[in-house]
């Protein structure tokens, strides 16, 4: 449904220099606020296309929530470290990345290999 949706709205990926600027399109990067050269990271800017956005961290709380969310290194240490919520949002983020690094090379998903556990 994820996958739908981007290739619906997203006509031309290649618009974005990278998929930093395209999940920053969908508001998934932390909103800056600073004054005096000192910046603070804020919640996410919540610009950009609402469904989308929510569309990926509905699916980032899905993958956090099941059983092999601890399989993953990077969410695993995501789920110690940070509070649930935001650690969707990063990986709703990361999924917006990847979404558009898949749109603009025009090839499968290939997830990176997991190493074994001794």
């Amino acid at each position: 449904m994820i996958s739908g949706a981007i290739a619906a709205i997203v006509a031309d990926p290649r618009h974005f220099d990278s998929g930093r600027d395209f999940a920053a399109s969908l508001g998934l990067v932390p909103r800056q606020d600073g004054t005096g050269g000192k910046v603070k990271l804020g919640p996410i800017s919540k610009r950009g296309n609402g469904y989308l956005r929510r569309l990926l961290v509905n699916g980032a709380t899905a993958v956090l929530n099941g059983k092999n969310a601890r399989n993953d290194a990077w969410q695993a240490k995501l789920l110690d470290s940070k509070p649930k919520k935001l650690a969707a949002v990063a990986l709703a983020n990361k999924m917006a990345r990847i979404a558009w690094a898949v749109m603009t090379r025009q090839e499968t998903y290939r997830p990176r290999a997991v190493a074994a556990a001794a």
